[in-house]
């Protein structure tokens, strides 16, 4: 008895598993094998993050900004004088070398640094809130203790609030 019972389950999960999937596919373009993509939102942190860029890099314990960050920090200006509702958090972070206290002061910095930047590009300092993780946040795909997951890891990421 307990066999039929827990075979009827099985074929129940089966079969709602099966419909669930189903249910994915036929949202799409009629074809069954493709979930249509949802489009970003104009504003939006995908948007910025896609379009606009939403991280710079520095050099080791250094929070000058390159030609290469001001280009993005130039599009993030841009991005927010479209969208002048928006307001932003930019979050400094630095690799893990360094003490607590010496990493979060230097990811102040940073953040800082490109605050000022789109503050100077015409973005009022008011939509611009700043904090410094130090090195308490390292990127997901930089977890290494290399010069590679290093560099990764010495930036500051704009956010939408």
């Amino acid at each position: 008895m307990n066999i039929k019972i827990l075979g009827a389950l099985s074929a129940l999960a089966l079969l709602t598993a099966c419909a669930e999937k189903k249910a994915e596919t036929a949202a799409s373009t009629g074809t069954g094998n493709a979930v249509a993509a949802p489009s970003i939102v104009p504003g939006s942190e995908e948007d910025l993050v896609k379009n606009v860029g939403d991280r710079v890099f520095y050099s080791f314990d250094k929070s000058t900004l390159s030609s290469d960050d001001k280009g993005t920090l130039d599009r993030q200006a841009a991005w927010l004088g479209k969208y002048s509702s928006v307001n932003v958090q930019i979050a400094g972070n630095c690799d893990e070398r360094g003490t607590e206290e010496y990493n979060i002061a230097l990811g102040q910095r940073r953040a800082n640094a490109a605050r000022d930047y789109l503050v100077a590009k015409g973005t009022a300092a008011s939509r611009i809130t700043t904090i410094s993780f130090g090195k308490d946040r390292p990127q997901p795909d930089a977890l290494g203790h290399d010069e590679a997951s290093w560099a990764k890891n010495r930036n500051a990421i704009t956010s939408v609030k």
